[in-house]
């Protein structure tokens, strides 16, 4: 076990230290000077050399990315640019709607696929079964700012029941909160299910008919005990790395959503780096994914641990 965790763990690091050099190099090829873009059209040469300068962003790239990399093992994301404060200031101050809002899309799509799937596949081949079929096909296929769109038009616009965007003033309430993120996160949420149910679907339909089901069966017990406690346990390694994958893609996937809805989150906060050509805003937003990217995933393979023994060995 220890060796599998340490395998792990390693594997963590390497991928963390290929995401930070190609996060470097891409925001530095990114055409665009962010120097310019600060003093605007109006600015001369000398001026914006003058600012590059300071900025640190007129050394060479290799340069640049050993200073980077230094400051990243003393644990700072650098200074915004723009916003002129830390980066890590910056993002905690976005991080509330963000979580919320991936932790909120996450309970809505495993509620509708896990119970979904399951069924689908004890019923295979029948009406239901071809229906979820269809529908996941069709869900997956939706753009989730599309449907958010969809969604504002409806139950905010003509039916007034949800607020169209925002997040509530500095003292509104946790309910408020949840009622700016109802919305965004049935948009996210929804996309997200679909194929969280079919993999549900196909890892059940695995089990199913496997011979300690059988004779889990042939001793009497019930089909709820059945399917849940000895099918879907058996089928749920599958079904948690693709809810490991999805949370991560759901953390990433945010950027587009709380543009739509105008969520003062991390996606919110890099839409408007890119924009401005803040390289340590844009830089530290997506090391922290990434980074969440592959600590769920680290997680879920410990989580293996717990749920089958068998990866012990």
């Amino acid at each position: 076990m220890t060796r599998y965790v340490l395998q792990r763990f390693l594997g963590m690091l390497s991928v963390m230290f290929v995401v930070v050099t190609i996060v470097f190099i891409i925001v530095r090829v990114a055409p665009g000077d962010p120097a310019a873009v600060m003093l605007g059209p109006d600015a001369t040469i000398a001026d914006i050399q003058a600012l590059r300068t300071r900025l640190g962003i007129d050394q060479p790239l290799i340069v640049q990315y050993f200073l980077f990399l230094g400051q990243l093992v003393r644990g700072d994301l650098g200074h915004s640019i723009f916003l002129d404060m830390p980066v890590t200031s910056a993002l905690l101050d976005r991080a509330e709607p963000t979580f919320f809002l991936t932790m909120f899309a996450m309970l809505i799509a495993s509620c509708i696929a896990l119970p979904v799937g399951i069924m689908a596949a004890y019923r295979r081949g029948s009406f239901f079964d071809q229906s979820v079929t269809t529908l996941t096909m069709l869900a997956a296929s939706i753009p989730s700012f599309w449907l958010g769109l969809i969604l504002i038009q409806f139950f905010a616009v003509r039916l007034g029941w949800f607020p169209v965007a925002g997040y509530g003033g500095p003292d509104a309430s946790f309910f408020t909160r949840l009622t700016h993120l109802m919305l965004p996160a049935v948009a996210l949420g929804v996309v997200s299910s679909a194929l969280i149910t079919r993999f549900t679907r196909a890892s059940m339909l695995d089990v199913l008919n496997d011979d300690y089901v059988r004779t889990a069966r042939s001793k009497g017990m019930s089909e709820f005990r059945v399917v849940l406690k000895h099918a879907f346990k058996n089928a749920l390694i599958p079904v948690l790395t693709v809810l490991g994958l999805t949370a991560a893609l759901l953390v990433s996937g945010a950027v587009v959503t709380e543009t739509v809805f105008s969520l003062p989150g991390i996606g919110n906060l890099v839409v408007s780096a890119v924009l401005r050509r803040d390289y340590p805003v844009i830089q530290g937003a997506l090391l922290v994914i990434a980074a969440i990217y592959v600590l769920i995933n680290f997680g879920i393979d410990m989580l293996y641990l717990m749920i089958d023994p068998r990866v012990r060995y």
